[in-house]
């Protein structure tokens, strides 16, 4: 969707002329651009944020010259996506990311559901006097198997 096909939709959506939908488009575009230009952002929630981040200055490589180039720090505009906007258009993303939100806190709930007693005593020592290499594999393999799916 280009510029004036997004002024025919509001115009037929809000029974404006297409001079007047012109109009509230430039308002609302040039307001974000002011906004983030003086370094602050524009949040519409559940859309996403557009906001300012500054570049630091670094060094490049000019392929022509076969030479390094220093390349000035920038400030560059950027927008994130909200959630609402992302489940709209990944809704299978969102699903997942739920189901993995909701199966993180059950496991949080059976741990401390435990009564606290001897026997929570010798679990602690015993998870503390277990070697850290372990974990780590188990972590690793996690990693792996999530990239997979």
């Amino acid at each position: 969707m280009n510029r004036v096909e997004l002024i025919d939709k509001l115009a037929a959506e809000h029974e404006l002329s297409k001079a007047a939908a012109g109009r509230v488009l430039d308002t609302f575009v040039q307001t974000i651009v002011n906004a983030v230009k003086k370094g602050d952002s524009v949040q519409l929630v559940g859309f996403g944020t557009f906001k300012q981040v500054a570049r630091a200055a670094r060094t490049g490589f000019n392929p022509k010259e076969g030479k390094s180039i220093k390349i000035a720090a920038t400030k560059v505009p950027k927008f994130v996506p909200g959630s609402a906007f992302k489940a709209a258009i990944d809704p299978k993303a969102a699903a997942r990311k739920a189901a993995k939100a909701g199966a993180a806190p059950a496991a949080g709930k059976k741990a401390a559901a435990k009564p606290a007693g001897k026997s929570a005593v010798k679990t602690a020592a015993k998870t503390a006097a277990k070697p850290t290499a372990k974990p780590v594999a188990k972590k690793a393999a996690a990693k792996k198997a999530a990239r997979k799916a």
